[in-house]
């Protein structure tokens, strides 16, 4: 149920916040609490918001950060006041973020007097917002993002043109079954089978004028990583490396489970269609060419994945900049046989002080230009073929394929961890 905040607050305008009651003191931090969470960002980002604000109007917070939940408690003096809050799902939105995190800035660095009735204005008239997307160029960004992607697993002409059809669909139909408010296990099985399917119709009308080799059809893996779970896959680690291990575990639980549901359709609609995660043929590119192409299609990946989070266009296109960077990195470590976890870590890291450089000057807030630079390098391919020689039974292929990923995965945050750590005096200490 939509929580009444109008009825909470009952407050002149002209009343200064420090005069308020108690009760519409501690609704207020809640509400910036909560509207934070929804935007996708990590328990630590949440409750330092809370705290910015709880001590602006004379109070003392402690809270319990989960998912789509938070339980705090105000204390002023001998009284406190708790409440409990919730979303009905998780998502996304990197531009009311920083809309929000503005706001709090703000409060805290203001010398004049807030009333609590022109907070929960400004709170409102962001609620009320708009994305700066629709549908429409949403899809076109999942499909110019998962193009870029097949490229840089090794994919070739072909199959960035289908996985760009396949991708722009499945995520436009994704988007409207999220916006009529169908489960997120759902949205995402319906989405990838679409995806998948549009990939296969789009080669086979290929197939039919030009008559191109088969082996091509392993690309319909790209047609489906628009689903990677990258804002809770990578917020989970950073919860954790703060010992905040509600919300790091329920943000990991949620990843693991959109990934299993999507992969698991996937790997359905591949048994249905006869199709087969085989090695990609040759790019046949020099090495001063691929690093080029490297380059540009790590900008249009992280550019588009930054599009379907609802950042503005300047936000995604710096991101862009720092994943071509850090992006390529890891790639061309890889091919100097580096780890893969390893380069995966330098890259991450090497994003991650990108970041703290490029967030002096703009002022967006780190994780918007961070996570989106790096959710390239999760790796879909793996856990994808896992995943299906899982359910081919061939234990010891799929464990190799799974215990790759995982890998990555796991050295992926511990990089911007540490970039954090190197770069943030307020992150690196428990206080």
């Amino acid at each position: 149920m939509s929580m009444p905040w109008d009825q909470l607050v009952q407050s002149d305008d002209d009343l200064p916040a420090l005069k308020a009651s108690m009760i519409e003191r501690t609704v207020t931090v809640g509400r910036i609490g909560i509207m934070i969470l929804s935007c996708g960002t990590g328990a630590w980002r949440v409750r330092d918001a809370m705290n910015i604000v709880a001590r602006a109007l004379n109070l003392t917070c402690t809270a319990d950060i989960g998912l789509t939940s938070i339980s705090y408690t105000c204390v002023e003096g001998t009284h406190s006041y708790t409440q409990v809050l919730s979303l009905p799902g998780s998502g996304v939105n990197m531009t009311r973020l920083n809309e929000l995190e503005a706001l709090v800035k703000e409060i805290e660095l203001s010398n004049r007097e807030w009333s609590v009735a022109e907070i929960h204005e400004r709170l409102k008239n962001i609620s009320h917002e708009r994305g700066n997307y629709t549908r429409l160029q949403r899809g076109l960004a999942a499909g110019i993002a998962c193009a870029a992607f097949v490229f840089l697993l090794g994919g070739g002409p072909i199959e960035m043109l289908c996985t760009f059809f396949g991708a722009g669909i499945g995520n436009y139909v994704r988007r409207i079954l999220l916006d009529r408010k169908i489960m997120v296990m759902i949205s995402v099985a319906v989405a990838v089978v679409v995806a998948c399917c549009m990939y296969l119709g789009v080669f086979e009308v290929i197939h039919h004028l030009t008559g191109i080799n088969f082996r091509h059809e392993s690309g319909y893996i790209g047609a489906m990583l628009f689903i990677i779970p990258g804002f809770p896959l990578i917020t989970s680690g950073l919860d954790i490396s703060k010992v905040d291990m509600r919300s790091g575990l329920e943000r990991l639980g949620f990843a693991t489970m959109v990934i299993g549901v999507g992969t698991l359709a996937g790997w359905l609609t591949a048994m249905v269609c006869g199709l087969h995660p085989e090695d990609f043929a040759p790019q046949m590119l020099t090495p001063g060419i691929l690093m080029l192409l490297r380059v540009i299609c790590s900008f249009f990946g992280v550019f588009g994945f930054s599009i379907m989070f609802n950042s503005t266009v300047r936000m995604a296109a710096l991101a862009g900049l720092i994943g071509a960077v850090a992006n390529t990195l890891r790639l061309t470590l890889v091919d100097m046989h580096l780890v893969a976890g390893a380069a995966a870590f330098i890259g991450a890291l090497t994003a991650g002080l990108l970041a703290s450089i490029i967030r002096k000057r703009v002022g967006y807030p780190r994780i918007a230009i961070t996570i989106p630079s790096v959710v390239i390098m999760v790796p879909g391919l793996y856990l994808y073929r896992g995943i299906f020689n899982f359910g081919m039974m061939n234990v010891g292929t799929s464990a190799e394929w799974l215990m790759k990923a995982i890998q990555i995965m796991v050295f992926i945050p511990l990089g911007l961890t540490f970039a954090r750590v190197l770069t943030d005096p307020k992150w690196r200490h428990t206080n």
